[in-house]
C-alpha cells in the first residue's frame, strides 16, 4: 500500500468549495470538533448551512448548574453540554420536529413553587401538558417514557426549579439504558433530527481536576471556569480526570472504538474556541485520543478563543499551542511530530496581538494565518459563518 500526500493552495474563503457544500449539505465534509460548553453553539448552528456531517466530541465533566443537581442525584455524567450541542445541531425547519425542539429547550421557571412544578412534570409524564401533547406519536410515547423513568427515580428533595426538560429526558433515558449515555443520545439525535454527530468523549461518571502551580488541587469543572465560582488566581500546572468530586483521585479513561473511528474518519480536526482547559484540553485526556489524531492525515486546526479566558489568564496563543501539543503528546508519544497533531492556527486579522502571535508561532514552526473572522454584527466574537467558511476551505 502506498500513501500519496498532495499539497494545494487555499483561498480563504474558497467560494467554489463553500458554494458546493451549501448546495448539498447532506454530502458535506466531516469536520470534527473537540469541545464542551456553549462557546461553539453559534458555529454549530452555522455549520448546518454547509454540512450535515460534522462531528462533536463533548466533555461530560461539567459540575455546575442543573447538570450538578442531576449528577448528585443519580451519580451520572454531565449531560447539559451534550443537550446544548444536540439542540444547536437540531433540524429547526418545518421538515424537522420543531415541537420536540421546543420541549427540549423548555425550562421550568425558577420563581414557581416546588409543588406546582411537580404537578407540571406529572402532566408531561401523562402526556397532557401542551408541549408534550403537541408531539406526534410514537415520539410522544418515547419522551413520556423517559420522563416517567426520571420521575420515578428522582429523590424527593430534587429541586425542579430552573431544570431543563431536555436534561430530564436525557437523565431518564440514561437510567433506562442501564446507565449508558450513547443509546439515549442516539435516540434524542433522531427525535430532533440532529444534522451531525454528537457524542460524549467518554461514557463515564468522571470529574475534571487541576493541579495549580502553587501546589493546590481543584476538583470540579465549575471551579475552573470562573462562572459559578471565583476565577482561579494561579495558573494550571496539570489537568486530570478524577473518580471523586471530593478528593484528588486521578483515573485513566479510554477512548471507545466508536469514538476512535469518528476521529480517524474526519476530514478536518478542529480545536475550537471555548474554555481552553475545561472544554478543549479536557477532551484530549482519555487514552487513545492523541494517537487517533496523529494517525489521521488531514488538516488539524486550532482556533483560539477571543478575549479573556479565566482558565488561561496571561497565556499567549503560542503558549496555548505549546500546552496543547504537550497534552496530545502524552498519548501520541513524545516522538510524534508537531504537524501530526496540529498544522494550522487561525487568527482574527483585527486582533492587535496578531503580529506577536505570528512571530512566536513561526519560531515554533507552526503555520498560522490571520483572517477576517469577526464581522461588525458579531464583534467582539467570531462570526460563525466566517469561521465555518474558513474551515471548510481547508477540506
Amino acid at each position: 500500500m502506498h500513501e500519496l500526500v498532495i499539497r494545494r493552495s487555499v483561498s480563504f474563503p474558497d467560494p467554489l468549495r463553500v458554494g458546493r457544500y451549501k448546495n448539498n449539505p447532506d454530502f458535506g465534509p466531516r469536520l470534527l470538533f473537540f469541545s464542551g460548553g456553549t462557546a461553539l453553539n453559534g458555529i454549530s448552528r452555522a455549520l448546518k448551512s454547509y454540512t450535515f456531517n460534522s462531528i462533536h466530541l463533548v466533555t461530560p465533566f461539567d459540575s455546575g448548574g442543573s447538570s450538578q443537581a442531576l449528577r448528585k442525584a443519580f451519580d451520572m455524567p454531565a449531560i447539559g453540554d451534550l443537550r446544548s450541542r444536540l439542540m444547536a445541531l437540531a433540524d429547526e425547519s418545518v421538515l424537522g420536529h420543531p415541537e420536540v425542539f421546543k420541549l427540549f429547550t423548555h425550562r421550568f421557571k425558577k420563581s414557581v413553587g416546588k409543588r406546582t412544578l411537580a404537578s407540571e412534570l406529572e402532566t408531561m409524564v401523562a402526556g397532557t401538558h401542551p408541549l408534550v401533547k403537541a408531539i406526534e406519536r410514537p415520539m410522544r410515547t418515547l419522551i413520556m417514557h423517559q420522563l416517567g423513568v426520571f420521575q420515578t427515580s428522582r429523590p424527593p428533595r430534587f429541586d425542579l426549579r430552573g431544570a431543563s426538560i431536555g436534561n430530564l429526558i436525557l437523565a431518564g433515558g440514561y437510567l433506562n439504558q442501564q446507565k449508558e449515555l450513547e443509546p439515549i443520545i442516539f435516540l434524542v439525535s433522531k427525535l430532533v433530527g440532529v444534522q451531525g454527530v454528537v457524542r460524549a468523549i467518554v461514557d463515564g461518571n468522571l470529574h475534571l481536576g487541576a493541579d495549580l502551580e502553587d501546589g493546590r488541587s481543584v476538583i470540579g469543572q465549575h471551579l475552573l471556569t470562573g462562572k459559578e465560582a471565583a476565577p482561579i488566581d494561579v495558573p494550571i500546572a496539570n489537568l486530570f480526570l478524577s473518580k471523586s468530586p471530593l478528593e484528588r483521585s486521578p483515573v485513566s479513561a479510554k477512548l471507545s472504538k466508536r469514538n476512535k473511528k469518528l476521529i480517524t474518519s474526519a476530514d478536518l480536526i478542529c480545536y475550537p474556541p471555548g474554555s481552553f482547559y475545561s472544554s478543549v484540553l479536557a477532551n484530549l485526556l482519555p487514552e487513545g485520543v492523541g494517537r487517533a489524531i496523529a494517525s489521521r492525515n488531514v488538516p488539524k486546526v486550532f482556533v483560539p478563543s477571543l478575549g479573556d479566558d479565566p482558565e488561561a489568564v496571561g497565556l499567549s496563543v503560542a503558549q496555548k499551542v505549546q500546552i496543547l501539543l504537550r497534552y496530545l503528546k502524552k498519548d501520541a508519544g513524545s516522538d510524534a511530530l508537531n504537524d501530526q497533531l496540529l498544522n494550522l492556527v487561525l487568527l482574527d486579522a483585527s486582533d492587535d496581538t496578531n503580529a506577536r502571535d505570528l512571530e512566536d508561532l513561526a519560531r515554533l514552526g507552526i503555520p498560522a494565518v490571520a483572517l477576517d473572522l469577526v464581522s461588525q454584527p458579531s464583534a467582539p466574537y467570531y462570526d460563525p459563518h466566517q469561521v465555518c467558511e474558513a474551515l471548510l476551505s481547508l477540506t
